[in-house]
């Protein structure tokens, strides 16, 4: 265990181009929705380099906290936690006035049979933050969802590719990045709106599973063989360093790793680590939802860790019983049903 404690800590800590970026953002921040996948881990990013810079700010996390334990644990690092159903338009007009929003609410896993609810989090919601944080920055999560599947052999779509989302999740997502946008030029606030492809980590993602198939002697599903994927610490440097490129109207903003890479060729990579020998179904399809970041890297340079990194660490983490999130990305969904 004190193994991947170390493990841990290395591929987490604050990067010095974060620390140079961290220190001109003035100003208090807050998480909505600080409670899913990246929330924990970004604002555990961000105290960690305000103490290392010595700056003082107050950071507040805000979800409904259905599970108390991950209150306690954000809060024991220095977390100020509210309590909120951002739904609840009276308790979030209660929220205390803050320089800079990083919005990471929405639905997604579950949407198929609660579309209704599905619209309210992902297209209904943004209009009333952005409503209410006119006065703050606001860099709001979206997704690769949003566009369209290409073919393989393309070099991924970049920001000037016009939204084909397919289902209600992805067609609610681009409803959240509209009406972040309406706002955004109707009060002049500064947004950016993050278009993630699938970001990975220790404890859930894209490698994870596949790796998770591997060493279960599970058949790999090739339908959807090609995929874009970023260590989730550096989505969330990227996230927080956002800040300083946010506009009005909002910027569009693609993020992942440079490369378009192979399911098959990830499950050997992995299989040759776990000592398993991957097996294979299906033929692979001649196109892919697969994001261009070259905009990305020009702001931010390229992804501090490498795939070939997150291949080792991921079988370390597996072989020595590193605890998981137990949450699929479902990546190979084509027809948008989540």
């Amino acid at each position: 265990m004190q193994d991947l404690v170390k493990l841990e800590e290395k591929y987490t800590r604050p990067s010095v181009d974060f620390q140079k970026d961290l220190a001109k953002i003035d100003g208090d921040f807050m998480f909505l929705g600080i409670a899913g996948k990246m929330g924990p881990s970004m604002a555990k990013l961000l105290m960690d380099g305000l103490n290392e810079l010595g700056l003082e700010r107050k950071v507040y996390g805000v979800s409904r906290f259905s599970d108390p334990l991950s209150k306690s644990k954000l809060e024991e690092i220095g977390i100020e936690c509210i309590a909120c159903d951002l739904l609840d338009d009276d308790a979030l007009q209660q929220l205390p006035e803050v320089k800079n929003i990083i919005y990471l609410a929405g639905f997604k896993f579950g949407a198929s049979g609660k579309e209704d609810f599905t619209w309210a989090m992902n297209t209904y919601l943004p209009g009333r933050v952005a409503e209410k944080f006119k006065k703050s920055r606001i860099v709001a999560l979206s997704s690769g969802n949003v566009l369209p599947f290409v073919p393989v052999t393309s070099s991924g779509v970049d920001e000037e590719i016009i939204p084909e989302p397919i289902g209600e999740y992805a067609q609610s997502t681009l409803g959240r990045e509209r009406i972040f946008t309406y706002f955004s030029k109707k009060n002049d606030t500064p947004i950016l709106l993050y278009r993630l492809n699938y970001a990975v980590d220790f404890r859930y993602g894209v490698i994870r599973e596949i790796a998770k198939q591997v060493h279960a002697g599970e058949a790999i599903d090739l339908t959807s063989n090609n995929v874009n994927v970023i260590w989730q610490h550096d989505a969330n440097e990227i996230a927080i360093r956002s800040l300083l490129h946010t506009e009005s109207p909002a910027k569009v903003l693609n993020v992942t790793g440079p490369e378009i890479l192979s399911i098959k060729w990830l499950a050997e990579k992995l299989g040759q680590g776990l000592g398993k020998e991957p097996i294979f179904k299906n033929d692979p399809e001649p196109t892919a939802l697969l994001n261009n970041a070259a905009t990305c890297f020009k702001l931010f340079g390229y992804p501090k860790v490498s795939v070939l990194e997150i291949i080792e660490i991921t079988v370390q983490w597996i072989l020595s019983n590193g605890d998981e999130f137990g949450k699929d990305t479902h990546f190979q969904e084509r027809k948008g049903k989540f």
